[in-house]
């Protein structure tokens, strides 16, 4: 079920009228409506998954539970390798078998053994990686003992299914999104007041800045090998502002949604690109994900302990890890491992940690030159990353940017995309960037772009009223576009 669909509009009314005035009486049954909604939710798109959300749910509370009394120290790195291998078991299963395959095979045939690839027809469950991960978090931290583990199996159940973020994110602790189950929850006009207000400003990200990109950067990418530079740039700011508007607005329609049934979710996007260096970005983009992979990756490889080259070595493998979380390609693989690349001269000049408590042009309208040029160098570092994202193989990433970078990045890119009946959707998607760079730089401190609570009345209405009415006419009705991280 899509959150931009007809069925979603319907769903969501149902379960909030459900939660709130038919089984708030009772902690353990508004639990168990939360499942159960989960569980249509997950299910609309393929009943036969639900069978993997429900064992991965089941093998993480029983173990969670074992671990949490176990006192034997082999007992319990056994019990935590065991939720490990079932976990990341069905994930590489499902997500990674056939690439894993291709790549031996093809790695066998270059240096001469001749082998045929086995590959299965099998389709990625929606989310599975997120949902993993999640449960996976619960296991590690008992055994870290950093938590203990619950015994109330329905709401471990509505942690791990929670349908507003359980396909997409953001990826939650346990420790701070179970305990949220175990407790009451109180209705609170204000939380749902701003709860509508983050699903439309996702709603706004996805319907009019993301799907209308998706239409230029399909385009333009798809025919990469016949356009000049200036155009290839085009694609790449485009599908930039596309999976930002994609993802980050996901993200607020599930933190929305979340706050309308009482629950808090972490942000997971902190208006990135305003970011100074790539360290910042990467504070500030999936934010989920990457203290994930900081807390259970980076820093149990050693973090920034030790020499500079194991430094060097913990980042790298991070963020290449990091790239092959999102999918079963080496664009992915290369994608990650750039980041790590841009990553290592912030560790050589211990800059790391610049930028972390600051916003930007903090107390001013206006940034200043200094940091005009800081975000422009850290915006264009992404867009090369974007390219290997976007694109199919390492191949066309290549061409692309070497493409991208030549002396035709001077011309104007009308001359080379005149043929596609574009341009004004291209004016159409700049005019629209700029409403969203304009509205986030204003708001640059907070969790989301309507949250103006505290300006008076006649303006609040109005830029409601703007946002809605950019939505209802000018969001991409030509097809009903998936979330992009739908395929990770």
């Amino acid at each position: 079920m899509l959150f931009n669909s007809f069925e979603f509009a319907l769903f969501l009314p149902i379960v909030f009228l459900l939660y709130w005035f038919v089984t708030q009486s009772s902690l353990k049954i508004q639990n168990m409506l939360i499942v159960l909604a989960s569980y249509l939710f997950y299910g609309w798109w393929d009943w036969r998954f639900l069978g993997l959300l429900f064992t991965s749910s089941l093998a993480d509370f029983l173990i969670g539970k074992k671990l949490d009394h176990c006192q034997d120290i082999i007992l319990r790195k056994r019990l935590l390798i065991l939720s490990m291998l079932i976990n990341l078991g069905i994930l590489c299963f499902f997500k990674y078998f056939n690439f894993f395959s291709d790549s031996l095979t093809a790695l066998c045939n270059g240096v001469g053994i001749s082998l045929s690839p086995v590959t299965l027809n099998i389709i990625l469950p929606v989310g599975i990686s997120f949902y993993t991960f999640q449960t996976m978090s619960y296991t590690i931290d008992i055994y870290r003992r950093q938590m203990s583990s619950t015994n109330d199996i329905i709401a471990f159940f509505a942690f791990v299914s929670f349908f507003p973020q359980l396909v997409a994110g953001p990826i939650e602790r346990a420790r701070r999104l179970l305990p949220q189950f175990l407790t009451p929850r109180i209705f609170e006009y204000s939380k749902i007041s701003d709860g509508l207000r983050q699903i439309c400003w996702g709603l706004f990200k996805k319907l009019v800045i993301a799907d209308n990109c998706a239409v230029v950067v399909d385009i333009i990418f798809e025919n990469y090998g016949s356009l000049n530079g200036s155009s290839l740039l085009l694609g790449a700011f485009f599908f930039a502002f596309q999976i930002y508007g994609d993802f980050s607005g996901y993200s607020d329609i599930a933190i929305g949604t979340a706050k309308l049934l009482g629950i808090e979710l972490m942000q997971n996007f902190a208006t990135p690109y305003f970011s100074r260096n790539i360290g910042e970005f990467w504070r500030r983009w999936h934010i989920s994900l990457s203290t994930w992979f900081r807390d259970y990756v980076y820093i149990p490889l050693g973090g920034s302990r030790g020499h500079k080259p194991q430094q060097f070595f913990n980042i790298i493998v991070t963020f290449t890890l990091s790239g092959l979380w999102h999918g079963a390609n080496w664009t992915f693989i290369a994608w990650g491992f750039i980041n790590g690349l841009y990553y290592m001269p912030l560790m050589l000049f211990e800059q790391r940690q610049k930028f972390k408590n600051s916003i930007i042009a903090e107390g001013h309208l206006l940034p200043s030159v200094r940091e005009i040029f800081q975000m422009a160098t850290t915006f264009f570092l992404t867009l090369i990353t974007w390219v290997f994202f976007r694109c199919e193989t390492i191949t066309d990433a290549v061409y692309y940017l070497n493409a991208m970078l030549s002396a035709t990045l001077f011309r104007h890119p009308a001359a080379s995309l005149s043929g596609y009946g574009i341009k004004f959707k291209i004016l159409y998607c700049l005019v629209a960037i700029g409403i969203l760079v304009t509205i986030e730089w204003l708001q640059r401190g907070r969790a989301h772009g309507l949250m103006i609570e505290r300006t008076s009345l006649p303006l609040r209405l109005s830029l409601y009223t703007g946002v809605i009415m950019l939505i209802l006419f000018f969001r991409n009705t030509g097809q009903n576009l998936d979330f992009i991280y739908f395929q990770f």
